[in-house]
């Protein structure tokens, strides 16, 4: 039998059975006391990883790192290879796990930047940070911005469900920007009773929270948003202000008092032949001059709406019926 990859001093203490020992140091070396060429090299390389875990602290191992002779990064990313292929077995697994082995990479930086994405929830509500957005000294912002591109997350659910668990609404369908002015919002009324009273200028992480909130309760901007983005702001107390009254135009209040002058004018007269100069006073004092009025009409005949020139046809005026 030949001893491989335990140092002298330790063959040494499981020779001296009258010393307490360490039961996974025995069965490290019970295992590596092996003459199979392919086990005696896995347990070479074994050893140079737990003495680079020993010095470096991590089995995070460079591709291209040698131990001595032994290409120490290329044997790592092999064990990853086997291991991911299901061709290890599970004694070597825990062997390497215990060495804080890493078998995929992508998930240890996965996990490295959630962290940092959940320190900077916490100080702003929402994952939908701007892409200069740095937490734990981490690019968390451009990192979750990656994450939202299209197809970023196929082939790993688990990735999503984590993201999901700290912000169901960190992907949402409509703009970030969005997002993180609703979250602001969001905890300004959480921290009230009742609802929060947000005025313009009310800045919250340089965000002008109370111009936001007064802009989005405009109907019209109200109707633009998603069902999605109502929902959120109704489970917040927040309604969309009622339609101003609209101001009727300057010709349109002309014409309908023009019209109501024809129909005195008629009711009284019998005919709608109306004198130039003719002023025709109306109930509420309102004066029309009624015979300039039918003139002005008839030379913007052409500009007329359909109803309007119905209206003035009802009165009795034939040219309004002209083609």
């Amino acid at each position: 039998m030949e001893l491989l990859a335990i140092p002298q001093e330790e063959s040494q203490l499981l020779l001296r059975f009258a010393v307490p020992r360490d039961p996974v140091m025995v069965a490290d070396w019970v295992s590596f006391n092996v003459i199979d060429t392919e086990r005696q090299d896995w347990a070479r390389g074994w050893a140079k990883l737990k003495a680079y875990v020993e010095r470096v602290g991590n089995a995070r191992v460079p591709y291209g790192h040698r131990e001595g002779a032994t290409p120490l990064g290329q044997w790592v990313a092999e064990q990853r290879r086997a291991y991911a292929a299901g061709e290890m077995s599970g004694q070597r697994a825990q062997r390497l796990e215990r060495l804080g082995m890493v078998w995929s990479p992508a998930d240890e930086r996965f996990q490295e930047n959630l962290e940092a994405a959940k320190a900077y929830y916490d100080q702003h509500w929402t994952l939908c940070a701007p892409r200069s957005a740095v937490a734990l000294s981490r690019p968390v912002g451009q990192w979750l911005s990656n994450l939202r591109r299209p197809g970023a997350l196929d082939g790993h659910p688990e990735w999503k469900a984590a993201l999901e668990a700290v912000d169901e609404d960190w992907n949402p369908k409509w703009p970030a920007d969005w997002q993180r002015h609703y979250a602001a919002l969001r905890e300004l009324v959480a921290d009230e009773e009742g609802q929060a009273e947000v005025l313009p200028g009310f800045t919250v992480h340089g965000m002008d929270i109370g111009k936001w909130l007064a802009r989005h309760r405009k109907p019209e901007v109200w109707e633009a948003m998603t069902d999605g983005q109502r929902e959120r702001l109704e489970q917040l107390g927040i309604t969309p202000l009622a339609p101003e009254p609209e101001e009727p135009t300057r010709a349109s209040t002309t014409f309908e008092r023009g019209v109501a002058a024809l129909a005195q004018y008629k009711a009284r007269e019998g005919s709608v032949k109306v004198p130039r100069a003719h002023v025709e006073r109306l109930e509420e004092g309102t004066e029309v001059r009624l015979g300039v009025w039918i003139m002005n009409q008839k030379s913007r005949r052409t500009k007329l709406t359909a109803d309007k020139l119905t209206t003035l046809a009802a009165l009795g005026l034939e040219w309004a019926l002209q083609g």
